[in-house]
């Protein structure tokens, strides 16, 4: 069976499309599945260096879709429902876990599950008819699901997740760029081109300092102060002794650009 949406994998990029705009790309079990098996296995691809993700139309992407799973789930038997709630934190956890860059190009509603997969990437660049809703408790849901409750107070602060989960109001390209929620807003029409340009900033840097980086930056949430001081020290060390650190040296000596190769 096909992938439920468009891969496009070029000049070290792999741009995934949602493609289901009549529905603003509401998710169904298939493409559940299939963004969890995609970027799970994405470890181990190297044809691309950098993933992008967004939508088809006018949404980035609508969250689950009422028929096809909310009327489903009513089915199935606790054992059942937790087994697709993981499933759907499955793919949080991978694009977190993936030692790659991950860009949301948000180009319209992201709600539900799509807000979340969203708030999962690296970086997030609106266009400026992009809006955000958390809004599972507005369907008598815990606004705290496939690890919003954790990701979000860590993006905007305790006060504003809290806000934003709890009430489930809508949040415009504007004001997510003011909570720190969008890393930058654009007109519609530039937004691909924006999101491309630093893909593939990322994509032709020293790919394995930024693997690092990300690593890093998710170890240490939960650290202490001492403890991510000495974790950094350590992976700076191995660092050190990478062939990028070399290059770097050797370029600068040279007067020019130094050419990483992600080593």
């Amino acid at each position: 069976m096909p992938d439920p949406f468009d891969l496009r994998i070029a000049d070290g990029v792999a741009t995934l499309t949602l493609t289901r705009p009549k529905t603003l790309n509401s998710l169904t079990f298939a493409v559940y599945e299939a963004l969890r098996r995609f970027f799970e296995q994405s470890v181990r691809d190297d044809s691309f260096r950098v993933v992008v993700i967004t939508g088809t139309g006018r949404g980035f992407c609508s969250g689950g879709d009422v028929h096809e799973i909310i009327g489903e789930l009513f089915q199935r038997d606790v054992k059942g429902l937790l087994e697709f709630t993981r499933m759907t934190g499955d793919v949080v956890k991978a694009i977190r876990l993936l030692d790659k860059p991950v860009i949301a190009a948000v180009n319209g509603l992201a709600a539900g599950a799509g807000a979340v997969i969203s708030l999962a990437s690296d970086l997030r660049v609106a266009a400026e008819s992009a809006s955000w809703r958390f809004l599972f408790t507005q369907v008598g849901l815990t606004g705290a699901d496939m690890g919003a409750g954790y990701l979000l107070p860590r993006v905007v602060g305790l006060s504003k997740a809290t806000e934003m989960l709890m009430l489930g109001d809508k949040v415009d390209a504007t004001t997510a760029e003011r909570f720190g929620l969008a890393n930058r807003v654009v007109p519609d029409d530039q937004l691909m081109a924006t999101t491309m340009e630093l893909a593939r900033r990322l994509a032709d840097g020293p790919t394995l300092a930024i693997s690092m980086t990300k690593r890093m930056i998710l170890n240490e949430l939960n650290m202490d102060l001492v403890s991510a001081i000495e974790a950094e020290a350590q992976a700076q060390a191995l660092m050190l002794q990478s062939k990028d650190h070399r290059a770097f040296y050797e370029a600068f000596k040279e007067k020019r650009a130094p050419r990483f190769t992600g080593e």
